[in-house]
């Protein structure tokens, strides 16, 4: 069960059909617009009824770009969370009567606990993110960053607290709805968590609680994914261009942030394919040329840079790739992403969207490429984490949950 954008669903579809090969049936609850993302990689489906694009776009959603801070953001977006939970609640609910064992995104995790200890089913949290406290950095969700070890263990439990008041509603009203006591104990928050990226790329807290575990990187499942024909003769028309995408992320002065980045890659002297997404971003002329969704894992590793807004699912995609980096973060967890992939020398710098401009890119993009220890460590972190297997402490847990 997973709720957001793409990159919240994209690794749980390389994970469930990991999952089926193995003899499991499994089912990925999420929202309707992801339903072909699920059901090629060969897993049933249950919709949510939010889309989480529309919301987006929607007058509350575009009054999330008037928050500039961490903090501030976050508090926008657990009130307009909180609103569309109990939506959720009765597909969520309908999906577990049907199932044996509950996997849980971090999205998804307080109302899912609340319906696994209802119908007496055994759960584990698969996050994508570290939302355990910790001494050793900032919440990630609040762009990462350190307080100081007690700053960062007390913002940690602050953010979590916001979470769980997304759910403050519905999660009473489902616990009665199944004869429980409508407050849960503590315990309901203590159970095992493996987390869905690399100790290479951020190692295990040390001060975290057995039962919290780095698993490692859940690949979306691509299948025999091919790249359209226009994008392979634009590849094979010159040298390898930079990938321009923000994913999932809305920005609000699409054609201006286009523009500039059309002209940061003319400034570096680059050809670049840019990726509309849900930010509508997009170029035109013989060195630009601008795509719709495509396998990362088939694109990344024939271009020269990725420029990308450091969402876990596209920072991830990256790495796998082995090519150097520049952030370009604008919310929440991806600030904490961005200072991960500068820290492993992937990237020279973040060029945060909100001091973004075409001059900052193109000093950016003119590092990532031209200096190249950036794409030695790339492809030296890609080589280590393709012999990891992220998906089989997974597959010993559920086996052991499902008897």
């Amino acid at each position: 069960m997973t709720a957001g954008s793409r990159g919240d669903v994209a690794p749980y579809t390389g994970l469930g059909h990991a999952l089926a090969l193995a003899g499991h049936e499994v089912m990925l609850v999420t929202h309707g617009s992801f339903e072909r993302l699920v059901t090629r990689a060969g897993l049933r489906f249950r919709p949510l009824p939010v889309d989480p694009r529309a919301e987006l776009e929607s007058a509350r959603g575009r009054r999330l770009h008037r928050s500039a801070t961490g903090v501030g953001k976050l508090v926008r977006v657990v009130s307009m969370a909180r609103s569309l939970a109990g939506t959720m609640t009765d597909d969520m609910l309908a999906a577990a009567r049907s199932s044996d064992v509950l996997l849980l995104a971090g999205s998804t995790a307080p109302l899912g606990r609340a319906i696994a200890e209802g119908l007496s089913l055994p759960s584990l949290d698969l996050p994508l993110q570290p939302l355990a406290p910790t001494r050793e950095f900032g919440p990630p969700m609040l762009g990462g960053g350190s307080w100081g070890g007690l700053g960062n263990r007390l913002a940690g439990h602050g953010v979590n607290l916001a979470v769980e008041r997304v759910f403050s509603a519905a999660v009473p009203d489902v616990r009665a709805t199944l004869g429980l006591p409508r407050r849960g104990s503590r315990g309901a928050r203590t159970g095992r968590a493996l987390h869905g990226f690399s100790s290479l790329v951020v190692p295990r807290p040390h001060d975290w609680r057995p039962g919290l575990e780095v698993a490692g990187y859940w690949w979306p499942y691509d299948g025999d994914a091919q790249l359209p024909g226009e994008l392979e003769d634009f590849l094979d028309a010159g040298p390898p261009p930079v990938f321009v995408g923000l994913g999932s992320a809305t920005v609000p002065d699409p054609a201006r942030l286009s523009a500039e980045v059309v002209g940061a890659l003319r400034r570096a002297g680059l050809r670049g394919v840019i990726q509309r997404g849900w930010g509508g971003l997009e170029g035109a002329g013989d060195d630009v040329l601008t795509i719709g969704e495509v396998a990362h894992s088939v694109l990344f590793p024939r271009v020269a840079a990725v420029v990308h807004h450091c969402g876990a699912g596209t920072t991830a995609a990256g790495l796998r790739a082995g090519v150097p980096a520049v952030p370009v973060p604008i919310q929440f967890d991806e600030g904490f992403w961005a200072a991960r992939l500068v820290a492993l020398g992937v990237a020279p710098r973040a060029v945060p969207l909100r001091t973004f401009s075409e001059e900052a890119l193109a000093r950016a993009l003119r590092d990532a490429t031209g200096d190249p220890s950036h794409g030695r460590r790339a492809r030296a972190l890609a080589a280590r984490l393709a012999a990891e297997d992220g998906v089989a402490p997974v597959l010993a847990a559920v086996n052991r949950l499902g008897g």
